[in-house]
Parts: structure tokens; sequence; C-alpha cells
């Protein structure tokens, strides 16, 4: 009933394990062998530049003229016969004013015609004043030669001399002016006699005595 154990033929075989190991091992080897070899990754130096290619942007579209057959309407007015709105306005403005009275003004003479014209009274123009200059007052006429200087007798030298004399309101000689003289003693003659004795008609102004100016002229002539 029982078989001898050691004579089986399926028991274990070191041989074909051995084998076994080895085709394993030389399948793995070959494996490793057959791998890609991976390199050590280096950057670059510069700065990494990517480029992208460039599409232009499509043209714009064309921009239509405008038809000049299209015209802007213009915004009707409103209706001639439509009512105006009436917009209320406030009547109370809360203070008064009161304007200044104007001054009171003689009136000036104006005179309605009833014609549609006005007529003006206008003062007649005022005539121009008369003047009078001074005259020689006759009661006095032989007064007015001066002394004859000794000194231009001596020399037997004749002169002449124009003064200007400023009469006062009472005929009087009030003050001298030298216009010319032949030599300063005949000048001298003539300004003493003038305001001791020189007597005139004062002037007038409308038949009012004022002061005035007069030219007055006299003559040096020796007599044998």
């Amino acid at each position: 009933m029982y078989a001898d154990r050691p004579n089986r033929t399926g028991g274990f075989n070191p041989g074909s394990l051995g084998i076994a190991l080895l085709v394993n091992g030389a399948v793995i080897g070959a494996l490793f062998f057959a791998a890609p070899r991976l390199l050590p990754f280096t950057p670059p130096d510069g700065p990494l530049i990517t480029y992208v290619p460039y599409t232009p942007p499509p043209p714009p579209e064309p921009v239509r003229p405008a038809d000049p057959l299209i015209r802007q309407q213009p915004r009707p007015g409103p209706r001639p016969d439509a009512p105006v709105p009436q917009v209320p306005t406030p009547t109370d403005t809360g203070f008064v004013v009161t304007p200044d009275p104007l001054p009171l003004t003689p009136p000036i003479g104006v005179e309605g015609t009833g014609t549609g014209t006005v007529a003006v009274a206008v003062d007649p123009p005022k005539p121009t004043p008369v003047f009078v200059q001074p005259g020689i007052d006759p009661r006095y006429a032989a007064d007015f030669q001066p002394s004859y200087p000794s000194e231009e007798r001596r020399a037997e030298r004749e002169g002449r001399v124009v003064v200007r004399v400023l009469v006062g309101i009472d005929g009087r000689v009030k003050q001298v002016e030298r216009v010319s003289a032949t030599t300063d003693a005949f000048y001298r003659a003539t300004l003493d006699r003038a305001l001791a004795k020189w007597r005139f008609k004062p002037a007038t102004r409308d038949g009012v005595p004022v002061e005035a100016w007069r030219s007055m002229a006299l003559t040096f002539v020796l007599q044998n």
C-alpha cells in the first residue's frame, strides 16, 4: 500500500531552481541596460527667451461717408396759435423800496404851443463891457513936463523916455515901469515927476472907475 518516497518522480529538483534563477537574472540585467540614460539638467547662462509668433490685428472697418441726401430735420418750433404758459410770479416781496425825493428845481421857462413844438425862452446875450483907458486931466497938463537934468543940460544932450504907469481910481500914479530911456538921468527926472505931479482921468468899465495901465512918452529938447 505504501511506496518508497525517495523514488517519487514529483519531488524537489535543485537544478531546476538554479536554472530559473539564472533566467530571471538575465532578464533583469537586460532590462537594466536597455533603460534610457538620464542626463543632469544644467540651467542656461542668460535669460530664458520664449518666442511667440505675432499675429497682426485685423484692419479697422472703413467708415462710411454720411449720405448727403440725409439731412438733419430742424426741430419744429412752437405753433403760433399755441397758448403761452403763464408762470405765476410772487407779488409780495416782503419789503418796500421808497425812492429818494428828487430835488426841486426852478422852471426853465418852457412853454407849450399846442402844435407839438416846444418854445424855450433864451436870455439875450450880454453886451461886451465898454472899457475906457485913462486920459490926461487937462487941469494938470502943465505939470507933466519934468525938469531938465542939469548934467544933461551942461552936456547939451537931448533925450527921450518911454514909461508905463498904473493909474488908480483917483487918477494918481501908483506905479511906474521903465520901457526905454536915453540915460538914467532922464528916467529919474520922469519918475519923480510922475509920482508927484501927474494926474489922470481914471479908466472906466461900463462907467465904473478901475485901475489900468497907460504908456507915456516924453522928449527932452534944448532951446536956445
